[in-house]
């Protein structure tokens, strides 16, 4: 397919996410229409009439409009059915992170594709952040040295709905799998061991879904190096995403600039005039932009898949580690969910 050739996208889901992927890619070159479809076809009709593209009034109507790819934003359950039925009609697929709701069914949806040249590229849009690549190429080159340290956050100003989070997955799997498939991706080593922590100080609901809205997590890479990744649905000073890698060499941070929620205390220091993120859609809008400017790549067979079912695994397997190790009370090795 010539990479020129204006295409045409079916977008799956038209919540919040799916509202603003619609919205960037009726803006990229190359995007003759795009049309959206949601199980509330009134909100999608919404959307649709809104922003200015196509409405299909069900998914049947959606996989009708000769697509040349498919972009799921839909609820975490119907990601399996929808990635097969998009791939064996021949439409290459972005979906939004995870695969399946769990280890079984996204191995399920692994193995139907295992001989299937349809590319499915899975959302995790740190990778396309500026920052994140910028850490990446620093040491990859080996300019920090070898790595003792990876401190990551994923800090929500405030909590979700409260009926978001008994189909969240909870917080390892809808939260904390950025920050364990980013520090994969950054430092390209597996994740081998996991020690987790919860604690439930905010609202009933979450220990009412058998969540936590706080967790703290010690990771062991492959090469010994240590990683502590923290999280919480609570952080009132605002959206804080970091990653800081210190190295034997140096050491480079990402998300520290003038908009992190951070308040010093040294007498001499001037706050930033700034106002914090208000969550992650402003953070890494740019970084959603150009995810879905891959795809439309990876569709039109320009590029080769960024992040593929098989690395969302790796990411989810680590938080389903994570899962079991606050559980449990106890280490857990990564490999034993692999048993």
């Amino acid at each position: 397919m010539s990479p020129h050739r204006p295409v045409t996208l079916g977008l799956a889901g038209t919540g919040r996410i799916g509202t603003s992927h619609a919205e960037t890619l009726k803006k990229l070159p190359n995007v003759a229409t795009v049309v959206v479809a949601d199980a509330d076809a009134d909100r999608a009709r919404t959307t649709a009439a809104v922003l200015g593209v196509e409405f299909a009034p069900d998914l049947d109507t959606l996989f009708a409009a000769d697509l040349d790819g498919l972009i799921i934003a839909t609820a975490t359950d119907s990601h399996p059915e929808l990635i097969i039925r998009a791939v064996d009609a021949g439409i290459p697929v972005f979906c939004e992170k995870p695969v399946a709701a769990d280890i079984t069914g996204t191995l399920a949806v692994i193995d139907h594709l295992r001989n299937c040249p349809v590319p499915v590229q899975i959302g995790f849009q740190r990778r396309f952040d500026a920052g994140y690549r910028a850490a990446r190429e620093a040491i990859r080159s080996g300019s920090l040295g070898w790595l003792h340290t990876l401190r990551a956050t994923t800090l929500d100003p405030a909590p979700p709905p409260a009926d978001y989070i008994p189909r969240s997955g909870g917080i390892f799997r809808d939260c904390g799998v950025h920050d364990f498939d980013i520090i994969r991706w950054v430092t390209g080593r597996e994740i081998v061991e996991v020690y987790a922590l919860g604690a439930n100080r905010g609202a009933a609901f979450f220990a009412e879904a058998d969540d936590v809205d706080t967790a703290a997590v010690v990771l062991r890479l492959d090469d010994g190096a240590l990683a502590t990744v923290s999280l919480t649905r609570y952080n009132g000073a605002g959206y804080d995403v970091r990653l800081e890698a210190l190295g034997s060499k140096g050491n480079v941070v990402v998300g520290l600039d003038d908009r992190a929620p951070l308040t010093s205390v040294e007498p001499d220091h001037s706050p930033s005039p700034y106002p914090p993120y208000a969550g992650f859609m402003e953070r890494f809008r740019p970084a959603y932009a150009d995810e879905l400017a891959v795809f439309i790549e990876v569709a039109t067979g320009q590029l080769g898949n960024p992040c593929t079912p098989a690395e969302a695994l790796e990411a989810f397997y680590v938080a389903e580690a994570c899962e079991l190790s606050g559980r449990e009370g106890r280490a857990v090795e990564v490999a034993e969910l692999r048993r």
